[in-house]
């Protein structure tokens, strides 16, 4: 029997979540899509934290009107990388979250690298 979209994507997150972790120095890039909006956190994992986030539903995004999904995604990736460069952050460690690296994903990430994020 077939795996269900949630479960392929549940499988490939484990499989990437052994590889990736993140520390206070290089945190870890976890993106979450939903059908409408995307989110982004960078993630200590030594400590549990959540150290800066940043979403398609922040103000600054969510007040331009008529832009596609994707260009929404690159906005947050522009904005998640004003926010961790301004605390410090300048390299991180991209989790993609079970998603494919293709559309969303994939804007924000290079919305992220224009902004002057590594990884």
């Amino acid at each position: 029997m077939a795996l269900t979209i949630q479960e392929r994507r549940r499988r490939i997150r484990r499989r990437i979540r052994k590889n990736i972790s993140g520390t206070k120095e290089v945190p870890r890039m976890s993106v979450f899509r939903s059908n409408k909006q995307i989110y982004v956190q960078l993630v200590d994992d030594e400590s549990g934290n959540t150290m800066v986030s940043a979403s398609s539903r922040n103000k600054e995004v969510a007040e331009k009107k008529g832009i596609t999904k994707s260009e929404q995604a690159k906005l947050v990736g522009k904005l998640i990388a004003e926010k961790s460069l301004s605390k410090g952050i300048g390299k991180v460690v991209f989790d993609r979250g079970g998603y494919l690296y293709h559309g969303r994903v994939k804007q924000l990430a290079e919305g992220a690298r224009e902004g002057g994020l590594k990884f």
